[in-house]
């Protein structure tokens, strides 16, 4: 989930006038005297976050006006729970990482399992690279998905954008999409106008995401404007998908039902090049770099921004005792078939890659099949009545 803060700001006009932001300690006293109370805080921020380092970083700001105040706010809102550790802190734009690196540092190294601030991003979207992928067994896996963000370059994150931004990375991703043709010819739907016969067609193919009602979504100011310059791209076969300004600049996602994740991989990473080509010959580039990867507003989703999950049917491997260190040793997760925060009455998860940062795409969608096939032949043994296997 993409854990968002809440920003204070005046919006930039139509004409696309400078944001003035608010800055934590100017003209308000000593900055000390503003430093949040994460006494009773659960997030990656708040254990990293020290009151001299906050003085350090406070009165600081991106070239685009962002704050570190605005970056700390999700986290000083909502302080997350007794057993579940969120981040607690976003990027307003892209140049955030490095003005106030001496905490995101901290954090990504916290949340990425120790990666180091001088260690390197691989990135492969070559799906010759990937090995097997194409005959998980369709009595068990239901539907496959892979999908990930990319922000533009030269424009503010969702948290921070103006009206003006947000209409520019609308314009930017619509016109782009336009020009793709083949498989990959499909219509853009602006939520701004939509009728109820279209919004229905979406909703029926599960394609339409709504406006937030997450208080992490809220608390962002995610829904301002809300519905303008927000809008939903699909090919005609509709197993190609693009979210434009949902809660990063876009998502990109291909899926299909069934077991062939070779097959959903390899039409996402065409049609990611295609884009990317497309949006290149307007003057265009995604947000990267070699330390961190593809740019995006929440630093759990730095690196690859990838996530390739599979709808998979085990109602009795996922009741065993060692269902969740299995998970873990695997490096996979798993959300109910809902979303994140809902649960599974009949055995089937969505399971996908934990990992984002430090590992190519490849890498991590092979963790999937890899795992997937795994937990499939556990689900065998136990239907046939043989004992739990794995000593890995």
């Amino acid at each position: 989930m993409l854990f968002l803060f809440h920003v204070l700001h005046h919006e930039a006009a139509e004409g696309g006038a400078v944001v003035q932001r608010n800055v934590g300690g100017k003209g308000k006293g000593k900055a000390t005297s503003n430093f949040p109370d994460l006494s009773k805080h659960n997030n990656h921020m708040a254990k990293c976050l020290t009151e001299k380092l906050y003085n350090e970083l406070c009165n600081k700001t991106t070239k685009g006006g962002v704050t570190l105040d605005e970056c700390i706010q999700t986290g000083v809102d909502n302080p997350g729970h007794p057993f579940i550790m969120t981040v607690g802190a976003v990027a307003g734009d892209e140049e955030t990482y490095e003005v106030f690196a001496p905490l995101f540092d901290k954090i990504i190294s916290e949340r990425h399992g120790g990666y180091g601030k001088t260690q390197l991003h691989s990135t492969d979207l070559n799906p010759e690279h990937l090995v097997g992928g194409d005959d998980l067994d369709p009595k068990y896996v239901l539907s496959s998905r892979v999908r990930t963000g990319r922000s533009i370059s030269g424009l503010a994150l969702p948290p921070c954008c103006s009206r003006a931004e947000r209409r520019e990375v609308e314009k930017i991703l619509s016109e782009a999409l336009a020009a793709l043709d083949g498989p990959f010819k499909g219509k853009y739907y602006p939520l701004s106008g939509m009728s109820d016969e279209t919004q229905e067609k979406l909703i029926e193919d599960h394609f339409l995401f709504d406006k937030p009602v997450s208080p992490l979504l809220l608390a962002s100011r995610m829904a301002r404007d809300w519905p303008e310059g927000r809008g939903i791209w699909h090919n005609e076969e509709k197993n190609f998908l693009v979210w434009v300004n949902e809660e990063d600049h876009s998502r990109v996602i291909s899926m299909e039902k069934g077991g062939n994740m070779r097959r959903v991989f390899t039409r996402f990473c065409e049609g990611l090049k295609k884009v990317e080509d497309t949006i290149a010959k307007r003057g265009h580039s995604f947000m990267w770099n070699e330390h961190l990867g593809y740019i995006l507003t929440c630093p759990s989703n730095l690196g690859t921004g990838l996530r390739g999950g599979v709808h998979l049917k085990i109602p009795l491997m996922s009741k065993h005792p060692m269902f969740e260190n299995l998970l873990k040793k695997l490096r996979l997760q798993k959300r109910g078939t809902g979303g994140v925060d809902t649960a599974s009455t009949d055995g089937t998860f969505d399971i996908s890659n934990s990992d984002r940062l430090g590992s190519s795409e490849v890498d991590q969608v092979q963790c999937v099949v890899d795992g997937v096939n795994l937990l499939i032949q556990m689900e065998k043994r136990l239907e046939a009545g043989l004992e739990y296997l794995f000593n890995g």
